[in-house]
């Protein structure tokens, strides 16, 4: 039987790893793919941040056997129709780096009135063959001009209720306080905390 206080992370982002590691607490070990040995490029096929991150989750399960999570995050503007959504990371275009996406999001945002906006993270946790989604929601509003040299991908152009800057202008510590991820990765904590495993 797998260690239960160990999880599999369906990501190589050791940073990403370490931050929820750092939620989680004392007595939990996070494992990245790349840590574990698995060499995967999991596809994400679906039409939602949270059929995605169970696509993820599901494919390392059902590889490895071993009790695992994933997450996914994107970006819904209300005047976009709630685009760039799924298509987050490659908003403009397949190759796009994170400067494309950012400009292509100012470019469309120009002259409109209507900015909110808000980050979704989905994780999915495969448990001993259950399946539990948490979900993190940050609401905001997208900046008519970027700003702050922090943080990454659209940061620079979201601002969260309840400040005046934008996140990519805040330290870790100030954007936990908002994070979408936070909040999502603190469900999964309460979670596994309840059966015991945190």
């Amino acid at each position: 039987m797998t260690d239960p206080t160990t999880l599999l992370f369906a990501s190589n982002n050791r940073h990403k790893a370490d931050e929820i590691n750092s939620i989680i607490g004392l007595g939990f070990e996070i494992v990245t793919l790349s840590e574990a040995g698995i060499q995967i490029d999991i596809p994400e096929p679906h039409d939602t941040i949270a059929a995605n991150a169970a696509e993820k989750s599901k494919v390392i399960y059902q590889l490895t056997g071993r009790n695992c999570f994933s997450e996914d995050t994107g970006l819904e503007v209300e005047a976009l129709g709630g685009a760039p959504g799924v298509r987050s990371a490659r908003f403009a275009g397949e190759q796009a780096t994170a400067a494309d996406n950012l400009k292509k999001l100012s470019e469309l945002m120009h002259g409109r009135e209507n900015r909110h906006a808000r980050f979704v993270t989905v994780i999915s946790l495969r448990l001993d063959g259950q399946h539990v989604l948490f979900e993190g929601i940050c609401p905001g509003i997208i900046a008519a001009v970027p700003s702050g040299a922090e943080g990454f991908g659209y940061d620079p152009l979201f601002i969260p209720t309840g400040s005046d800057r934008s996140f990519a202008s805040m330290s870790m510590e100030e954007k936990n306080k908002f994070s979408h991820r936070k909040k999502a990765v603190a469900k999964m904590a309460a979670f596994l905390r309840q059966n015991k495993l945190a």
